[in-house]
């Protein structure tokens, strides 16, 4: 499974060996983590990233990040 974060780092890729060579490298270097929430909850939290004008991926892991720091000192 390819993240959103490969497939932003590939859509700046140039060329068909430089896009698996970024997807290659964001699998090494990244993890997957699956999220599953359901629908009305899922679109909720599109629209705060929206707003907030960030990928849904930034904006979960700003907001585990968060948590992490408050509650794992």
């Amino acid at each position: 499974m390819i993240s959103s974060i490969t497939m932003e780092a590939v859509a700046v890729a140039q060329t068909k060996e430089q896009k698996l060579a970024k997807i290659k490298e964001c699998q090494d270097k990244c993890d997957a983590i699956m999220l599953r929430p359901p629908k009305a909850e899922g679109a909720k939290i599109r629209a705060a990233a929206a707003e907030a004008g960030e990928t849904v991926t930034k904006y979960i892991l700003d907001a585990v990040r968060a948590r992490m720091e408050r509650e794992c000192k």
